[in-house]
């Protein structure tokens, strides 16, 4: 019994402490971060309050900290990132920050995720009652809606310069609203942690996206000396993929059209929509889709469906194209990596490196779509992670280039193979046929000539035989000494018997008087 008690006990003062723990978690959802403590900053999500206005309530219409009610129940991030799918929520964040050193100093206050409509900054000292009308007039308001100078500083992320007096304690409020996924990743940093890390990724870009040049402007040479179309499109996707990855890491935005919001929001559902289009055409080219088959009707379908969404892009909402136009890369992806798969089953070896291009990708564009949505935290990261899987698709997809190029070097060298055994063959062939040609007419030639010197009628040597045979045999006579003999022969009364009993007669006496000469002389 008296244990039983003492477990009751025990669960009751267990209880009781969870619950005044809570209530103290509650009276201080945002305990005041430590600037001057590195691992202060570096667990900076464990110091963030933030609280989700919906439409409707007055913290959304509210466009700065005066506006706000007088109790709001912020909810802590408890060390998590603070991401949140697409929604028409206005987010109102805070963050308390002092400086314990002896000295002030400067920080600044990061906000890695260039991809947001509003963003408006306000600070105030803690000692204050509340908002001074020098502290409602806001120190930074940006985002993609504003040109891009009103973010006070040339970088691509949100900076918010905060200074501090030795053992001063400031409030940080911050309000965002995007018509896209919410991504909040903050991170508060010495000005020598963000040059640092500036410099850092801007080798990695540097490098990443001088390869994707370098590699676009190689295979477009290909396409003008081949004059080979996969050239071109493989050139045509390493841009496109190239622009939509420096569209959504706000370099364009930052480089190309920084007075311009229209083209900072247009420029990711559009380079995605001609990025679907060039992963289409690409494939189309690159696999030797046979006529007439399902692979070709659903390319020529998905190229069809990609110039529209390039199309709609310009007519409708950013929040209504960019999941369109995921979802047609989405399935693009999907759709090449199966006809990628059919043409290796087909024999198609090239298929297999264009196959395991896409394969990678397919990871790489889920994990980054999620982040890129707000389903997943560290975008930084994720997006270094997705250039990395990239780079690796494009070298198997030019590996792939380079296998398909072998593969049809080996048919050309094949094809001229049986084309010279045939060409041999033809020869051989001819060349029997004029050797016979010739035998035969070297055996009619003898005929002829036999013929020449034959007497058509008895067979005996004829006149031009004797012509031809006489000076040589008069040489010989001469040469040896020996005597030379011509005999003549005369038919006596030959006339008469061909008068009396006609020429057929008249031939058979030549023939009978040809055979006496032929068996005796």
């Amino acid at each position: 019994m008296l244990r039983l008690w003492n477990l009751l006990t025990a669960c009751f003062l267990t209880t009781a402490g969870l619950l005044f723990s809570g209530q103290l978690a509650a009276m201080e959802p945002c305990p005041a971060l430590d600037a001057a403590s590195p691992d202060a900053r570096s667990a900076i999500n464990h110091h963030i309050c933030f609280y989700s206005a919906r439409p409707g309530e007055p913290a959304h219409a509210a466009t700065a900290p005066e506006d706000l009610p007088a109790e709001l129940a912020w909810r802590p991030a408890r060390g998590h990132d603070l991401v949140f799918s697409h929604t028409d929520s206005v987010y109102w964040i805070q963050l308390n920050v002092r400086n314990s050193s002896a000295e002030s100093g400067l920080w600044y206050l990061k906000l890695h995720y260039p991809l947001l409509d509003e963003v408006t900054f306000w600070q105030k000292s803690r000692y204050q009652s509340g908002y001074s009308p020098e502290d409602a007039r806001p120190p930074l308001a940006t985002g993609d809606l504003f040109p891009f100078a009103t973010r006070g500083i040339d970088y691509r992320y949100f900076l918010l310069p905060v200074t501090l007096d030795a053992g001063e304690n400031r409030s940080i409020l911050i309000r965002v609203h995007s018509s896209g996924a919410l991504n909040v990743p903050l991170g508060l940093m010495t000005p020598g942690e963000v040059i640092a890390e500036s410099n850092h990724l801007t080798l990695i870009h540097g490098l990443f996206y001088g390869a994707l040049l370098i590699l676009a402007a190689f295979n477009l040479l290909l396409f003008i000396s081949a004059g080979t179309r996969y050239y071109f499109y493989n050139a045509f996707y390493i841009i496109s993929i190239g622009m939509f990855l420096f569209a959504m890491g706000g370099f364009a935005n930052q480089y190309f059209w920084p007075e311009s919001s229209e083209l900072a929001n247009l420029s990711i559902p559009l380079t995605l929509a001609v990025c679907a289009l060039a992963m289409t055409l690409f494939g189309w080219s690159f696999l030797e889709v046979g006529p007439d088959t399902l692979s070709v009707k659903a390319l020529k379908s998905l190229a069809t469906v990609a110039v529209g969404a390039v199309a709609l892009t310009l007519l409708i909402p950013y929040t209504k194209s960019i999941l369109i136009n995921t979802a047609l890369a989405l399935t693009v992806i999907v759709a090449l990596q199966v006809i990628a798969y059919v043409r290796w089953r087909q024999g198609y070896r090239p298929a297999f490196w264009y196959l395991a291009a896409w394969m990678v990708m397919v990871a790489g564009a889920l994990i980054y779509a999620m982040a890129a949505f707000g389903y997943l935290g560290d975008y930084q990261a994720r997006e270094v992670m997705m250039q990395a899987v990239l780079g690796g698709q494009v070298v198997l997809l030019n590996y792939a280039l380079v296998q398909r190029w072998r593969l049809l070097n080996q048919k050309l060298l094949d094809v001229e193979h049986q084309a010279r055994t045939e060409l041999e063959l033809k020869v051989h062939e001819r060349t029997a046929q004029l050797r016979n040609t010739m035998r035969e007419l070297e055996q009619a030639n003898r005929k002829l000539a036999s013929l020449s010197l034959n007497d058509a009628l008895t067979g005996l040597y004829n006149r031009r035989h004797m012509d031809n045979l006489l000076p040589e045999l008069c040489r010989e006579a001469r040469r040896t000494g020996n005597p030379l003999t011509l005999a003549l022969i005369d038919a006596d009364h030959f006339k008469r018997v061909n008068d009396t009993w006609g020429h057929d007669f008249g031939d058979q006496c030549l023939k009978q008087i040809a055979g006496i000469l032929d068996e005796h002389v």
